[in-house]
């Protein structure tokens, strides 16, 4: 083999080793710093392309507008509540991320049917709790009902 040869094949394994390095370092780093959690207190709201907030049938209704973490890791946390249904889970593509050791990656959903919103348990490990009953089929949720997620604990308001 030529001298030529050989330095491209020490090359190429170097680039290669280096790419391995690489690559579990960006793993690592993802696992310690996990995905990303909104700061306590923080509102997250749909908005529309001129920048004014999304106007909501149920807020003219009397309904719920919002989805408040009331107790756990991210206490003080609101969601401003859309037209789409609300993903809760410690996913990162979840709607609602929770920062929740005894929350499954896809624990929850709330949905907004027939004029209600309703709470769906996802096979969840440890359970989807609405006031002090087990969730198994999905329920429509009255606004200031608390909803239990591992130790985070949720409720619509007004």
């Amino acid at each position: 083999m030529s001298d030529l040869i050989v330095t491209v094949m020490k090359v190429g394994y170097l680039a290669l080793l280096w790419l391995l390095v690489l690559t579990a370092i960006g793993v690592l780093r993802r696992d310690v710093f996990g995905t990303r959690v909104l700061a306590h207190g923080s509102v997250v709201r749909k908005s529309r392309p001129d920048g004014g907030p999304r106007p909501s049938r149920r807020a003219a209704r009397g309904g719920p507008t919002r989805l408040r973490v009331t107790a756990g890791p991210l206490n003080g946390t609101t969601l401003a509540l859309g037209s789409s249904a609300i993903l809760i889970g410690r996913a990162p593509g979840s709607t609602l991320v929770l920062d929740d050791d005894y929350s499954s990656n896809r624990h929850a959903r709330l949905f907004f049917h027939d004029g209600r919103w309703w709470l769906e348990d996802l096979g969840s490990r440890n359970g989807t709790y609405l006031g002090s009953a087990q969730v198994t089929d999905p329920v429509p949720v009255e606004t200031g009902v608390p909803i239990r997620l591992g130790q985070t604990v949720l409720e619509l308001q007004r």
